[in-house]
């Protein structure tokens, strides 16, 4: 049998809004959101919050749930998790992002399903995105994807160009979720940071670079993802 775990990887000094996920949203922090969410699917054997923050490790805690501390500093949350779950004995990653409070269990049962192929080593979530205006937002990272639904290309720029208006592209926003066999994360880690991964700030570019195909699954809205103040008052909206 299996042993599939969701692992949040929870930095307390996010570079565009510091201490989001200790952001009240309604009566609760963004990061208990989203813990609480995780363990509501019941689809995982084990859920931690793996942090750098005593700030956030004390929030789960202090709250019943269950955190691990980093010993070192990390440049993603690949990283960061790869280093919690060396000596765990678990065979399928499911990381999922601390700032995705609406957390739900149909997209991350899809993220695991494809490992019923056993020649999946990672796959992740997209969603179709259809607006102008966030398509061509660097913070909405794009992804394109082959026939099969690996991914080809993950950018923070419009991928694909429309340089044909009348081909009718399909645009997908790449979600942060990501599910690994324990084997591949580890190789991520122990891998340096690619080019591409430095140029676009998006660490699945990692896996890309050295030869291993990320599975895309669509997914429908997942809700906010809280990057700014905006997104906060964004979520505070869709909770009511």
């Amino acid at each position: 049998m299996r042993k599939i775990g969701a692992f949040i990887p929870a930095r307390y000094a996010a570079t565009r809004f510091p201490a989001k996920l200790m952001q009240m949203l309604g009566d609760k922090t963004v990061i208990r959101h989203t813990y609480d969410n995780t363990v509501a699917t019941g689809l995982f054997d084990e859920v931690y919050v793996v942090t750098d923050s005593e700030i956030i490790f004390n929030e789960i805690v202090h709250n019943g749930g269950k955190a691990i501390m980093s010993k070192r500093s990390h440049e993603s949350g690949s990283d960061r998790i790869a280093e919690a779950i060396v000596d765990l004995d678990i065979d399928i990653i499911v990381n999922v992002q601390g700032d995705e409070p609406f957390v739900k269990k149909e997209p991350l049962q899809k993220v695991i399903d494809v490992f019923s192929d056993a020649t999946v080593q990672v796959s992740s979530l997209m969603q179709v995105l259809t607006n102008p205006q966030l398509i061509e937002d660097p913070n909405y990272v794009k992804v394109a994807v082959d026939v099969h639904n690996n991914a080809l290309f993950f950018s923070r720029s419009v991928i694909p160009y429309p340089r044909d208006k009348e081909a009718a592209a399909k645009y997908y926003e790449h979600i942060g979720v990501y599910a690994f066999k324990k084997q591949a994360l580890l190789d991520f880690t122990n891998w340096p940071m690619s080019p591409l991964e430095a140029a676009e700030k998006i660490e699945c570019l990692r896996y890309l670079e050295n030869g291993v195909a990320i599975k895309m699954v669509v997914t429908e809205y997942m809700g906010v993802e809280i990057d700014t103040p905006e997104d906060l008052i964004k979520a505070a909206a869709l909770l009511k």
